[in-house]
Parts: structure tokens; C-alpha cells; sequence
């Protein structure tokens, strides 16, 4: 039997989305399309933000910082689904498909965090605007940022470590385009409990981002709703809508995902993942650019330099 657990986990089978070859290969085409809008949009962010000292505050830092995990989220699932799909392979080893969980449960938690940190940022602009700068100081942010990679590579380490321990002597075929824990588990042959009750506590991690994001958005608009001037609820709204609109989209679609039983995953939610690993990085800076005219300035200018030069 050990031999057995040994030579059946050296590579699992990835599924796909759907596990039908026609829609697959529209996925594929699809995934073909969006990384490269993924991968560019983010930089374009983040070089728009370092090469214009306008934007050199706590409130771009933060969203530089999101684009760069935007795209290591995306990176980490994505060019193995499309080489997977050029070779006509589904394989994946045991070590990648560890290595491919361990880094996607890091980055999705280091992504809630990072936009519970831009939350933040917004509640203190808007409530404390004389204290903004003090509060929201250069180190503040940089410990908002490695507070967010520390958290989210620390919750994804323990899930890594007890999946890496269990047997797998049945069924290799993932219901997934990527190594995910749930699908992961069902596919075990050992006790599971213990990984079950971790996965829910790493849910409850990842739920305090999201707990921290609703304080900070009652806080502004406590604050909104004091403000005597049209003009500037305007524009508090407008700082705040793009930040509510990425929440909301990346949220929906995780809680949709693991907020759930772990018996009632199936291959259809592969559809779900899609939402979350590809469309919404790809979205963020379409969103954040084109509701903000300091991002669209930045972006014109970015493009101007780069054409004359």
C-alpha cells in the first residue's frame, strides 16, 4: 500500500474548467486573451504610479502594490493551464501541484489583505484628513504591505504542510484548471479532519480582511453623510468607488467559491475560480483607471513620455 500512495502521487490530472474538450479549448483561447490584458494593465498601473511624483501618496502605493500581486496571482495558475493545453497534457506533478496551492492560498490572502489596507487608507482620508498624513505615514504603508504578504504566506503555509502529508491511492484527476485545496482533499484517501477544520480556520483568516473592510467603509460614510457640501460627497464616493466595486467582485465570487461546504465541490465550480484567478485582476485596472482622472493623467502622460522617446 505505501508503494502504492507513493506512485500515485507523483502527478495528478488537471480537468479543466468543464472536462469537455470543445469548451476547453475555448477557455483556453479565452485565458489566451485576458493574461496578456492582465499582466500589461497591472504594469501600466504600477509604472504609471512610480513615473508621476502626483501619485507618490499612501493611496497609489497601496494600489501599486495590488497590481504587482494581481499579477503573481494570475501567473501562478494560468501559463501552466495554457502549456498544459498546447501539449495536449493535464499533468502536473505532485511538488508543482503543492507548489501551485501553496502560492494561490498565499496570494488570495495577501490580495484581501492589501484591499483591506486601501480600505483603511480611505476611512482615515475621509474621517481624519488633518491627521491623513501622520497616520498614513511612508512606514505605515510599507507595514501594511509586508504585514499582508507575512499573513497571507502564513496562512498558506500549515494548509501546504498537511496536504503534503496525506495519501493519495485512488482517483488523480483534480476538478479543477489548478491545484486547489478542496478538490485536493476529496481526492484523499487519509483522515481529513484535520486539514477540514484547517481550511475553515484559514476561511475565518481570510473573512478579517473582509470584516475590516466593512468597518472601515460605515466609518466613511458616517463621515459622508456630515458633510454639508455636494461637491465633496461627490468626491469622496468617487475616491471610494473604485475600491467597493473591486471588493465587491473579487469577494462575491470567492464566497461563492469556499464559503461553503467542502462536499458539495464539483468540477462546475472550476467556472466559478475563473472569475477570481483571471477576470477580476484583469478588471482592477480597467476599474481603478478609468474612474479616476489622477490614474487617467498618469496613464496619458506614461504614453506621451514613452512616444516620444
Amino acid at each position: 500500500m505505501r508503494e502504492e500512495n507513493q506512485s500515485s502521487t507523483k502527478e495528478f490530472i488537471l480537468l479543466g474548467v468543464t472536462g469537455q474538450q470543445e469548451q476547453e479549448d475555448f477557455f483556453f483561447i479565452l485565458f489566451l486573451f485576458l493574461y496578456p490584458i492582465t499582466v500589461v494593465g497591472n504594469l501600466l498601473i504600477i509604472l504609471a504610479i512610480l513615473s508621476d511624483s502626483c501619485l507618490h501618496n499612501p493611496m497609489y502605493f497601496l494600489l501599486a502594490n495590488l497590481s504587482l500581486v494581481d499579477i503573481f496571482f494570475s501567473s501562478v495558475t494560468i501559463p501552466k493551464m495554457l502549456a498544459n493545453h498546447l501539449m495536449g497534457s493535464k499533468a502536473i506533478s505532485f511538488v508543482g501541484c503543492l507548489t501551485q496551492m501553496y502560492f494561490m492560498i498565499a496570494l488570495a490572502n495577501t490580495d484581501s489583505y492589501m484591499l483591506a489596507a486601501m480600505a483603511y487608507d480611505r476611512a482615515i482620508a475621509i474621517s481624519r484628513p488633518l491627521h491623513y498624513t501622520t497616520i498614513m505615514s511612508l512606514w505605515s504603508c510599507i507595514l501594511l504591505v509586508v504585514a499582508s504578504w507575512v499573513i497571507g504566506n502564513a496562512n498558506a503555509l500549515p494548509h501546504t504542510l498537511l496536504t503534503a502529508s496525506l495519501s493519495f491511492c485512488g482517483s488523480k484527476e483534480v476538478a479543477n484548471f489548478y491545484c486547489d485545496i478542496s478538490p485536493l482533499l476529496k481526492l484523499s484517501c487519509s483522515d481529513i479532519h484535520l486539514n477540514v477544520k484547517m481550511m475553515y480556520l484559514g476561511v475565518g483568516v481570510f473573512s478579517v480582511p473582509l470584516l475590516c473592510i466593512i468597518v472601515s467603509y460605515v466609518r466613511v460614510f458616517s463621515t459622508v453623510l456630515h458633510i454639508p457640501s455636494t461637491k465633496g460627497v461627490q468626491k469622496a464616493f468617487s475616491t471610494c468607488g473604485s475600491h467597493l466595486t473591486v471588493v465587491s467582485l473579487y469577494y462575491g465570487t470567492v464566497m461563492g467559491m469556499y464559503f461553503r461546504p467542502l462536499t458539495s465541490y464539483s468540477l462546475k465550480d472550476a467556472v466559478i475560480a475563473v472569475m477570481y484567478m483571471t477576470v477580476t485582476p484583469m478588471l482592477n485596472p480597467f476599474i481603478y483607471s478609468l474612474r479616476n482622472r489622477d490614474m487617467k493623467a498618469a496613464l496619458k502622460k506614461l504614453f506621451h513620455r514613452r512616444s516620444s522617446s
